[in-house]
């Protein structure tokens, strides 16, 4: 059995960064129109925070993500890299090429398991942090309709105030509301998301070369996320509303819960609410992060070769 590549770990790193700062201003736009209220279309929420934020309102709860997600993402890509080339080895598959489809499967879902543990918590921050146009005390509709938003003062000072208050109020448990729809999400959504990346990126490499290019990896890492983001909606909205539920007041029990009565008060389409964000910001957020992650990989094992 191989040895566990802390390379993997370090390119996730990395690659996570890069994801951050180029989704970041879609995944805002995304947040505000699962969970928030008034926004309508996905053009008419983007021009609302513009008009009402200015720009800096796009890259509200960034600097949490940045620091976390970076991390989330290296746990990620050295969970799946690792256990995949680890079950492939035990399963005598290692030098197929593309990898076995069940060594991929079993691999994307234990990185599906193990993300929500760390992003669980990362992500909720995030989203209080994004949703903070709608007041804690105020009623929502009231809020999007004559509230003024340059005198609306924010529930949480930051990403280290948020996690204070959610300790404080609702214990470590409180960390992890929405966990369960992140599951739900993330164990299908990775295996829609590293299976397409490394079939794409081996049918996009030439016949002469042995390594995919800079732009095959771009591609297929971007055409990954979308599908996967864009599959992934409809329970990304369950766990974005679960999420953002306790900063007004809280109406939903669990996921169930959450799924009745957002069908029954708006009707199927409202979970597909935020799936053009998702399908366009999971394209040049995934090519970035694959891209970076590849060429990180490549410059670390190069660079371990050379000493």
């Amino acid at each position: 059995m191989g040895r566990v590549q802390v390379e993997d770990f370090v390119a996730g790193y990395l690659g996570g960064a890069a994801s951050v700062i180029v989704g970041h201003p879609l995944d805002t736009v995304k947040a505000r129109l699962q969970a928030g209220q008034g926004y309508g279309s996905t053009f008419n929420c983007m021009l609302t925070i513009y008009r009402n934020e200015s720009v800096a309102g796009f890259f509200k709860g960034m600097s949490f993500p940045l620091a976390s997600i970076a991390i989330y993402n290296s746990v990620v890509f050295g969970i799946f890299s690792n256990a995949q080339r680890l079950i492939s080895q035990y399963r005598n598959t290692s030098r197929r090429h593309p990898p076995d489809l069940i060594d991929l499967t079993f691999a994307s879902m234990l990185a599906g398991c193990v993300s929500v543990g760390i992003g669980g918590p990362v992500d909720l921050v995030k989203i209080k942090l994004q949703m903070q146009t709608q007041s804690a005390s105020s009623d929502v509709k009231s809020l999007t309709q004559k509230t003024s938003l340059r005198h609306y003062q924010p529930t949480y000072k930051g990403p280290v105030h948020c996690v204070s208050c959610i300790l404080r109020s609702e214990g470590l448990l409180g960390m992890y509301r929405g966990a369960g729809a992140m599951l739900l999400r993330d164990i299908p959504g990775y295996c829609l998301y590293f299976i397409p990346y490394i079939y794409l990126s081996e049918w996009l490499t030439l016949e002469h070369h042995t390594t995919p290019s800079a732009l095959s990896v771009w591609l297929a890492g971007g055409i990954a996320g979308a599908i996967s983001w864009g599959t992934a909606t409809p329970m990304d909205v369950v766990k974005t509303r679960l999420q953002a539920d306790c900063l007004y007041n809280r109406k939903f029990k669990g996921i169930k819960d959450c799924i009745t009565q957002s069908y029954c008060n708006e009707g199927i389409q409202v979970f597909f609410r935020g799936i053009t964000v998702n399908a366009i910001r999971g394209f040049p957020m995934s090519a970035a992060m694959f891209l970076t992650y590849e060429l990180s990989l490549k410059a670390l094992k190069t660079r371990k070769e050379s000493n």
